[in-house]
């Protein structure tokens, strides 16, 4: 209608409201009646916004985050050699990643109970836990010192070179605990451009794109022996392993950032 301005909402999470601060609902829904359109980042948040808070369809523009896909394949080998001597003991392998905040959600439980067994079979594994800060950081740390021991782990509550820092890791993990709790999860999207074969849970967009034993191996919720066993799967068998990077580096190629940006700029005309 002539006149009308366009009021435009980027939906940033799923059921986080829901789940911790139902009171926060409430303003939800109102930004979701306000706003004349809405952006959802994933399937996930767009389900949400129908199926929790009652948003009509036509009013929701499902637009994934873009990324400057290229920033993850052209990593300067001197960063990757850096990052490596200060964060990285000599003689480890595998180095396993794991980029998630401090909050339980994401599942660090399953995972520091999955790498104690790791260690079983290789002494010699390595685990990096970046973003290491959150509202459970001293629940989580009491998780490590009691399964790991301290030379077999580093946390990073901080870096910025995310692109060199992906190029540490052997395997990387993403494993939060149900479908619904991510919005997005960039980082599904990150470890796959970088080429790091991974293990995951199929939550926020993961479960649009993820396909099991193609582009990642995917594990049950909760589930440290899945993890673990899909772990040593990687180790060990070189053929999967490259079949995940080729196949994983193709898959992400639909969350680039030009698409998103002329979705972006088609719903502001």
């Amino acid at each position: 209608m002539l006149g009308v301005k366009k009021r435009i909402y980027t939906r940033h999470h799923s059921t986080f409201h829901h789940n911790n601060f139902p009171k926060a609902i409430k303003w939800d829904k109102l930004v979701n009646w306000l706003a004349t359109d809405i952006v959802a980042i994933s399937e996930n948040v767009k389900n949400v916004l129908i199926e929790k808070e009652n948003v009509p369809e036509k009013k929701i523009h499902l637009i994934h985050h873009g990324f400057d896909l290229t920033a993850f394949k052209n990593v300067d080998e001197a960063d990757i050699q850096k990052l490596k001597q200060e964060y990285i003991t000599n003689g480890k392998f595998p180095v396993i990643g794991v980029i998630a905040r401090y909050i339980n959600w994401k599942g660090h439980k399953y995972q520091i109970q999955a790498f104690k067994k790791i260690l079983d079979k290789y002494p010699n594994a390595y685990f990096v836990f970046a973003n290491a800060t959150g509202p459970n950081k001293r629940e989580i740390q009491q998780l490590l010192k009691e399964n790991l021991p301290n030379n077999s782990y580093i946390e990073i509550e901080f870096e910025n070179n995310l692109f060199a820092l992906y190029k540490l890791f052997d395997i990387y993990v993403h494993t939060p605990i149900n479908k619904e709790i991510e919005a997005f999860g960039q980082t599904y999207i990150e470890a796959l451009a970088s080429g790091i074969p991974s293990v995951f849970t199929l939550s926020g967009v993961a479960s649009e794109f993820i396909i099991d034993r193609e582009n990642a191996l995917i594990v049950d919720y909760c589930n440290s022996e899945e993890i673990k066993n899909s772990i040593f799967e990687l180790i060990e068998n070189k053929g999967l392993r490259e079949r995940l990077i080729y196949n994983g580096k193709n898959s992400v190629k639909l969350f680039n950032l030009e698409l998103f940006i002329n979705k972006l700029e088609k719903l502001y005309e």
